[in-house]
C-alpha cells in the first residue's frame, strides 16, 4: 500500500511557483546566455541531416554523419561533465565552445565542397565531442543556488521546460534556415549561438558550483555516477528517448520531401516539440502524490504506445496531431528521470550525472538517425517510423526489468542529491 510522506493540505504539498524561482538572485545571469548555448544540442543534428542531403542526396549519408556527431557527444560529454565538476564549468567551457565552433565550420565548408565520406567524419566527430554541456550545468548552477530549499524541485521541472523549449525553436529555425536561406544557413547559425552563449556563460563565474573540494590540499575521491545502478537504468531509459527525437527528425523532414511539402517540416516537428513542453510546463506545477519510479514507468509506457501508430499515419494533420501525443509523453519521461538523478547520486557527481543521460539521449539519437536514414532511402519515408518504435520499446523492456534500480538511497531526498544531507521533503509515495 501506498503511503505519502507528508500529509494531504501540508504546507509542503504545494510546490513554490515559478515565478518565485525566476526571482532568485542572479538566476537570469546564467539562464538567459545559457539559453542561447543550448541551441546545438536541438539544431546540430537536424542542420546536418540536411546540408548533407543536399550536397549529397542520400538521408543515408546524412544520417550516418549526423550519428557521428552523436555518438562523439554521447562517449565525451560524461567526460566533460567529470571534468566539470572537478576544475569548474568555465575550465571545460571556454576551450569546449572554440572547439565546436571551429569543428561545425570545417564541417560545413566540407560538405559545400563535396569532400568524401571520411573527411565529413573527420570534422563530425570533434563537433560532437565539443558540444557544450549547458542544460546539465545549468541544473547544477541551480542545485548549488537553492541547496535544501523548496525551489529545488521547481527549477528541475522549469529546465525540463526550458530543455523543451529548446526543442520547440531550435529545429524550426535550422530548418528554416536551410530551406529558406541556404542548406548551410542552419550550422553558421548554431556555430554562431554557441559561440556568443558559450562565451558569455562561461563568464558567469560567481553563479557556478565549486569544484570539488579539497581536504588538506587532496582532492576528495571522486566517485562515477555510472558506478550507481539507478543512473545505468535511466541511461537506457533515456536511449529511447533519443531514438524518438532522432526517428523524428528524419522521418518528418523524408516524409515531408517525399509528398512535395519539405518546408512544413520545422512546423510539424515544432508541433512535436510544443507537446514536450506544455507537458512540462504541467509536470512541474503539480506536486506529484506518486512514486517517480512509477511515474516513469507509466510516462514511458504511454510514449511506447503513442509511438506504435507512427509508420502507419500517411497524412499531415494526423501525423501532426500523432507528434503533439508523442511529445505530451515525453516531458513526464524526462522530467522524472532527472527528478531520480538527482536522488541517487552524490554531489560531487551531479554534473557528470546529468551528462550521462544527455549523452544517452544523443547516442539514441545517432542511432536513430543512421537507421530511420537507411530506412527513407531503402523502403520509404514512413519506415523511417519504425526507428522510435523499436527504440521505445526495447528501452521500456529494459526500465521494466531494472525498474528495482531506481528506488533512492533515502525515499524523503527523492528531489534533491543526498550526498549534502538536503533535508527538504516533497509529496511522494512510497511502494
Amino acid at each position: 500500500m501506498a503511503s505519502t510522506v507528508n500529509q494531504p493540505g501540508s504546507p509542503a504539498t504545494k510546490r513554490p511557483g515559478y515565478g518565485q524561482l525566476l526571482r532568485t538572485p542572479r538566476a537570469w545571469t546564467f539562464l538567459l546566455p545559457g539559453f542561447a548555448a543550448r541551441q546545438p544540442f536541438a539544431m546540430l543534428t537536424i542542420g546536418i541531416v540536411l546540408l548533407v542531403e543536399n550536397t549529397t542526396g542520400s538521408y543515408g549519408t546524412a544520417g550516418a554523419v549526423a550519428a557521428g556527431t552523436g555518438v562523439s557527444m554521447a562517449v565525451f560529454a560524461p567526460q566533460n561533465g567529470k571534468l566539470a565538476d572537478r576544475f569548474g564549468q568555465s575550465a571545460v567551457l571556454l576551450p569546449g565552445v572554440l572547439v565546436h565552433t571551429a569543428s561545425v565550420i570545417l564541417l560545413t565548408m566540407l560538405a559545400l565542397s563535396h569532400a568524401p565520406l571520411w573527411a565529413l567524419f573527420a570534422a563530425a566527430v570533434p563537433a560532437g565531442a565539443s558540444v557544450p554541456q549547458i542544460g546539465p550545468m545549468v541544473r547544477a548552477r541551480w542545485a548549488a543556488k537553492l541547496d535544501g530549499s523548496p525551489l529545488m524541485p521547481t527549477a528541475a521541472a522549469f529546465e525540463s521546460v526550458t530543455d523543451e523549449f529548446t526543442f520547440v525553436i531550435g529545429p524550426v529555425l535550422a530548418t528554416a534556415l536551410c530551406t529558406g536561406v541556404h542548406p548551410a544557413a542552419g550550422l553558421i547559425a548554431e556555430a554562431a549561438l554557441t559561440l556568443v552563449g558559450g562565451l558569455f556563460f562561461a563568464a558567469q563565474r560567481s553563479t557556478a558550483p565549486a569544484p570539488n573540494p579539497t581536504v588538506d590540499g587532496v582532492r576528495e575521491k571522486h566517485t562515477s555516477a555510472l558506478s550507481i545502478p539507478g543512473v545505468r537504468a535511466l541511461a537506457v531509459a533515456f536511449l529511447g528517448i533519443g531514438a524518438v527525437f532522432g526517428g523524428m527528425q528524419v522521418g518528418l523532414t523524408s516524409f515531408t520531401q517525399e509528398i512535395g511539402q519539405q518546408g512544413i517540416a520545422g512546423l510539424l516537428y515544432g508541433t512535436f516539440a510544443a507537446g514536450n513542453m506544455l507537458a512540462g510546463v504541467v509536470c512541474g506545477a503539480i506536486a506529484w502524490r506518486r512514486s517517480p519510479q512509477r511515474r516513469l514507468l507509466i510516462s514511458y509506457t504511454a510514449l511506447a504506445l503513442a509511438c506504435s501508430a507512427l509508420w502507419a499515419v500517411h497524412s499531415v494533420p494526423l501525423l501532426g496531431a500523432l507528434g503533439l501525443l508523442i511529445g505530451l509523453c515525453i516531458a513526464p519521461a524526462l522530467i522524472t528521470g532527472y527528478t531520480l538523478v538527482e536522488s541517487l547520486v552524490p554531489a560531487t557527481a551531479r554534473t557528470e550525472a546529468f551528462t550521462w543521460l544527455t549523452g544517452s539521449v544523443a547516442l539514441g539519437q545517432a542511432i536513430a538517425v543512421t537507421a530511420a536514414g537507411q530506412l527513407a532511402d531503402q523502403v520509404n519515408a514512413s519506415a523511417a517510423f519504425v526507428v522510435p518504435l523499436a527504440g521505445t520499446g526495447l528501452a521500456l523492456a529494459t526500465l521494466v526489468a531494472l525498474r528495482k534500480r531506481l528506488k533512492p538511497r533515502s525515499e524523503r531526498r527523492i528531489v534533491q542529491g543526498s550526498a549534502r544531507g538536503m533535508s527538504h521533503r516533497v509529496p511522494v509515495t512510497v511502494d
